[in-house]
């Protein structure tokens, strides 16, 4: 199926030919029908002589109803462009013409209409001219009259030819179903209609709606008036949803992906003036236009052709999405916008905005996986492709090697400054690293280490450093005074004679120069081992205070000591209180 809009002044008989070539009554209200003025969207379709399916989009030509207009042309890629030969060019037609323009639609037809109620050559004549210098410039024309049915036939052939110019949609891309109608029916439930640009949708298929981020599942779909189980892009399509109230829904949300689209409420945008007039300054409040969408945004000018849009409502929006920006008080499109950043940086100091203006200005709105990852540094890779951009590697997160690099310094520099206000610690633990380097997952941590250069164990970094010489210098005091007496360990007032406090003794016990039994309690290393040659020599089994004795030491040493040997299984205490070596 293709999916063709019109477009054109009112009254030039844009429905009529929708009529003429389907053989369907595109206007849905009983108004519309009785004053012969198309007011909101109608929709048709036909089969062309190739078994090509077609549906259109009839969109309403008056200036109050542009924005329904823009509703129906947004997700469309191909335009009818009518232009009646009794009053050529219209006010309309330029609004019109510059909407397709600015959304970047190129493909169509020029149709000169009511061709039996005047030469439809100045009519032609001035349609070209006033296209001229548009993505809508040398379309093929055609001349027909809805009345008696002349040049209907050539009209069909035109559009067969021209469905098929038109770039194939890719069925595997992800959906983003703009909703153009939300409606019920009776033992049905909610249905939402609107064209579908890519990807495809299938009967249980789980989408979420924006935005309000709500998930659904698909009950049915409908195309062309039947039952289907899956339908591909480009199609006119009515979903049914479960579990979805009408109240929820309107005109300009969408149906999306979950986990495949971003959401934004301020992105960067290239600016481009209608292709007739000369670039101009853009008010500060304007309309945005994408899809069905039409959301109130404030525009923050940075270059000469780059802004900034702060929406009023989020929209799922990537790289590359073309939009339009309207004045709806002058009752015109002010200029079209191509999407270069859908997650754009904060402008907080002094000359960020310059400095963004000349970033933007090496965009062209083409996802580009490489120079996101470089602009960015760090970015998970599902965001990358919601962004529209395929990501290099694997894993959950894409770091780029010059953002790597400046994370390793930054480690280097937050670890020398730990060890200068921490000296005592082990290292840093990886949780203040974290901070420092302000990562949002510790998976990143290791590879940052190790391009630091960074020994990362037990969850501390580049612990085994060295004790301060002060701290050095007590604990070889500390060790020549155990060498003559292994098992006195020296009180707290002799270790505050010494200055080495609990911390001071943990931090010469992880480097090697002693063993602590307890706060406050210090031997040498090898104490250990020392021992057992000694309580060797007692009878077994022995008690408390026989092992006093032989280790030359006092209670507060001797119980611990045994504690120690008992948890390493080199010593065994018996339900009596007494003890045996080994087990």
């Amino acid at each position: 199926m293709r999916v063709v809009a019109t477009a054109g002044h009112v009254d030039h008989g844009k429905s009529t030919l929708i009529r003429r070539l389907t053989g369907m009554e595109p206007d849905r209200w009983a108004e519309e029908r009785r004053r012969g003025l198309t007011i909101d969207l109608g929709f048709a379709w036909t089969e062309l002589p190739d078994g090509c399916s077609v549906a259109f989009v009839d969109v309403p030509g008056h200036e109050r109803f542009v924005t329904n207009m823009l509703a129906g042309v947004g997700p469309v890629p191909a335009a009818l462009f009518v232009v009646a030969a009794d009053e050529g060019w219209m006010p309309q037609s330029t609004e019109h013409r510059d909407a397709l323009d600015a959304l970047g639609v190129s493909e169509g037809l020029l149709v000169i209409t009511r061709s039996d109620l005047a030469d439809p050559g100045p009519a032609l004549e001035q349609a070209r001219d006033r296209l001229r210098g548009t993505g809508l410039d040398g379309l093929p024309s055609v001349q027909v009259s809805g009345r008696t049915g002349r040049g209907i036939g050539e009209l069909a052939e035109a559009l067969d030819a021209m469905l098929h110019r038109l770039a194939p949609a890719d069925p595997d891309a992800d959906v983003r179903l703009w909703i153009d109608r939300a409606f019920t029916i009776s033992g049905a439930g909610t249905v939402v209609t609107g064209t579908l640009q890519g990807g495809t949708l299938r009967v249980g298929d789980r989408l979420r709606l924006t935005p309000s981020g709500l998930d659904t599942t698909i009950r049915g779909l409908h195309a062309l008036g039947s039952a289907e189980e899956s339908l591909s892009a480009p199609a006119r399509v009515a979903v049914n949803l479960r579990g979805v109230d009408l109240d929820g829904l309107r005109r300009g949300h969408a149906l999306i992906t979950p986990g495949r689209w971003l959401t934004t409420d301020v992105l960067d945008v290239r600016v481009r003036p209608p292709a007739a007039r000369e670039p101009a300054a853009l008010p500060q409040r304007l309309t945005l236009h994408i899809g069905s969408a039409a959301v109130p945004v404030h525009v923050r000018p940075l270059g000469a052709d780059t802004a900034r849009l702060t929406l009023r409502q989020p929209l799922p929006l990537r790289i590359g999405d073309r939009a339009l920006l309207r004045d709806p008080g002058e009752h015109r499109v002010r200029a079209g916008v191509t999407v270069l950043d859908v997650r754009p940086p904060e402008l907080r100091r002094r000359g960020a905005a310059r400095a963004r203006a000349a970033e933007l200005d090496r965009l062209d709105g083409t996802p580009d996986a490489a120079d996101e990852l470089r602009r960015r540094g760090l970015v998970r890779a599902d965001e990358l492709a919601a962004m529209g951009a395929t990501p290099p590697g694997d894993g959950p997160w894409l770091l780029s090697p010059q953002h790597r690099a400046h994370l390793a310094a930054r480690l280097r520099d937050a670890l020398a400054e730990h060890r200068r206000t921490h000296p005592l610690d082990d290292g840093m633990t990886t949780g203040a690293a974290l901070r420092a380097l302000d990562l949002p997952d510790p998976e990143l941590l290791p590879g940052i280490a190790t391009e630091a250069g960074i020994a990362l164990h037990r969850g501390r970094l580049g612990g085994g450093s060295d004790l301060p010489d002060a701290v050095t210098r007590a604990v070889e005091v500390l060790r020549g005074r155990l060498r003559e007496h292994p098992f006195r360990a020296p009180t707290a007032e002799e270790l505050a004679e010494l200055g080495l406090g609990d911390r001071e003794l943990a931090a010469a016990e992880r480097t090697g120069a002693l063993l602590r039994l307890a706060p406050g309690l210090a031997l040498l290393p090898d104490a250990e081992e020392a021992a057992l040659p000694r309580l060797a020599e007692l009878d077994e089994p022995f008690t408390l205070s026989e092992a006093k004795r032989a280790l030359d030491t006092s209670r507060r040493v001797a119980v611990p000591l045994l504690e120690l040997l008992a948890r390493r299984g080199r010593t065994r205490r018996l339900p009596d209180g007494t003890h045996r070596l080994g087990r």
